[in-house]
């Protein structure tokens, strides 16, 4: 069964510097970088658009991992959704919603649902280890986006 993972972060910058810098993949490995991320596009740009794919290496949990995600919707600056084509689990849908607030201020919601493999057997396992592990990478993300998109908003 999908775990559903939510994170709300409110953001003092435009819906337009967040969702760029949301799809800019140098600034995705910079986030993760305690667990040695990397992401190569399949375009070889680090800025995603609809139809590329981002293939990320990681060690997490202290085993190599290796997802490749497609971007399947992309309406910017409001949203984009990428999901899993390759990788560790049964299913990874990641949907990310910007929400312009006035003043340069956007509220930015991830939305991620997966499911593990091996079906129902894994739906435990995924709600009290993966479930928690994956929110604290997007809470992370999150934060590191925050502080770069306020700084480049001071900078406008």
């Amino acid at each position: 069964m999908p775990e559903l993972i939510e994170v709300v972060t409110l953001i003092g910058a435009p819906p337009t510097v967040v969702f760029d810098l949301e799809l800019d993949m140098s600034v995705h490995a910079e986030s993760l970088s305690d667990s040695r991320e990397t992401a190569a596009t399949s375009t070889g740009r680090r800025r995603l658009g609809l139809g590329d794919e981002v293939t990320f290496q990681a060690r997490h949990f202290g085993l190599p991992w290796r997802m490749t995600s497609r971007i399947t919707h992309y309406d910017a600056p409001r949203r984009f959704v990428d999901e899993q084509i390759r990788g560790p689990f049964q299913s990874l849908c990641h949907e990310h919603v910007f929400e312009h607030l006035g003043a340069n201020r956007t509220r930015m919601t991830d939305r991620m649902t997966v499911s593990a493999p091996l079906g129902p057997l894994s739906a435990l396992p995924t709600r009290l280890l993966l479930a928690p592990y994956l929110r604290r990478l997007l809470e992370r993300r999150s934060a590191h986006v925050e502080l770069l998109a306020e700084a480049s908003a001071r900078d406008l």
